[in-house]
């Protein structure tokens, strides 16, 4: 039986559209229900976190399955559950491939220097899950249904491999058969180029000098009116991401 957003603890972002905010780490992953089809975006910290996320897209999509996962950047609490969908569609952006590949022992470090457990951090790298999909521009993905969503590379910034997802606007209420077109306006689930609940992290892998670039790319791409998901925290405007994005030009000295 199908569950709403609300009763599976999941925030509802449009019609078609929801997330949830995962302890410890206030991680956002994101659902995108098609017809037949599902995107998550980004995966959790875990392989019981992953396991969890897939039991509720399994509620929210009434015994459905997910069939697409995008993953927004390769830092270990948005792609350490990605095992747990075996079988799925994996996105990323171009070279995350790589990290994934090469970095596996300064992930499963900087997951043990976070908090997280040993010997699960080893677990989730002994079985990381490289995407197959590699997106350089921009990739749009038909989920059925008239849902379509949009894979765009706009970093680097965060890392070197920032993924931003937009969901079209012109989504059709699920629960009214042949319905009218919301109009509601469109959701852009940014990674950790936006950050909420804390000021944006930059560490070792992030690009500094094209971050603020970054942002005016993930601006233009969502406009004044859509909806901003953080990878950490509440949703936000347009007006939050240029804040943000000024904030960081003069962090690091870049106009």
């Amino acid at each position: 039986m199908r569950v709403t957003w609300e009763e599976a603890g999941w925030e509802e972002l449009g019609p078609r559209v929801g997330r949830c905010r995962l302890p410890v780490w206030d991680c956002t992953v994101g659902l995108v229900v098609g017809e037949g089809a599902a995107l998550m975006i980004d995966a959790g910290s875990g392989l019981r976190e992953g396991a969890r996320l897939r039991s509720e897209a399994r509620r929210l999509l009434g015994g459905g399955r997910v069939t697409h996962l995008a993953l927004t950047h390769p830092h270990f609490d948005h792609v350490f559950g990605a095992a747990a969908f075996a079988g799925v569609e994996i996105f990323g952006a171009v070279g995350l491939d790589r990290v994934l590949a090469d970095g596996r022992d300064e992930l499963r470090a900087d997951a043990v220097r976070n908090g997280a457990d040993p010997g699960e951090a080893a677990e989730a790298t002994d079985l990381l899950v490289r995407p197959r999909h590699l997106v350089s521009g921009e990739w749009t993905l038909d989920l059925g249904g008239g849902v379509r969503v949009l894979l765009a590379n706009v970093g680097p910034g965060h890392t070197a491999h920032d993924l931003a997802v937009l969901v079209r606007s012109d989504l059709e209420d699920p629960g009214v058969a042949d319905g009218p077109r919301t109009g509601s306006p469109e959701i852009v689930f940014c990674g950790d180029l936006v950050e909420e609940s804390g000021e944006p992290q930059a560490g070792p892998d992030a690009v500094p000098a094209r971050w603020p670039a970054a942002l005016d790319r993930l601006l233009a791409l969502g406009g004044e009116d859509a909806v901003y998901v953080p990878g950490h925290g509440a949703a936000v405007d347009a007006g939050f991401v240029r804040a943000q994005r000024d904030a960081l030009a003069r962090r690091f000295s870049v106009s």
